[in-house]
């Protein structure tokens, strides 16, 4: 949303502590999620972001996490030895490496993920098509806004 609305913002503290807690509360249901693949949540989250990305290089997937060279390694480890990805020759350049996502697993990991999804179907219930289409705006603008949040919290000092 482009257009700044007017309001009191007594609402904005609230809504910033509950999205702190959701945020608190999704890491704790994704690292549950991620132990039973024998992973945690952070390398499950990178293979997810892979879904969206596609098959891409480990230097890329380390500066869309923020996470350093050294820890994007020991997550490509996991996920290799988890066979949720495997790392490919790039046909351009044969010393570049790729990380390519795997997806024999998906109905697994669909199904750990199946409760979750089931209730949040339920939640949604609630809401008519407006309002759906106003938290779905929301959650779009908060994936724009976070990778640069993300960017400012990394920023060398």
């Amino acid at each position: 949303m482009t257009d700044e609305k007017e309001h009191t913002y007594e609402l904005v503290p609230s809504l910033n502590q509950e999205l702190r807690k959701f945020s608190t509360l999704n890491l704790f249901i994704m690292e549950a999620i991620a132990g039973k693949l024998r992973l945690n949540a952070t390398d499950l989250k990178c293979r997810d972001l892979l879904n969206y990305t596609g098959p891409i290089t480990a230097g890329k997937l380390a500066k869309l996490t923020n996470l350093t060279t050294g820890a994007i390694t020991g997550v490509i480890d996991r996920l290799e030895k988890e066979e949720l990805v495997e790392r490919v020759h790039d046909p351009e350049d044969r010393r570049r490496v790729i990380i390519q996502p795997l997806t024999h697993r998906a109905p697994e990991i669909r199904n750990l993920f199946k409760p979750l999804n089931e209730s949040l179907s339920e939640l949604f219930k609630k809401y008519n098509d407006e309002e759906l289409h106003l938290l779905l705006d929301m959650l779009v603008e908060l994936n724009a806004l976070y990778p640069k949040e993300l960017m400012k919290v990394s920023k060398k000092d």
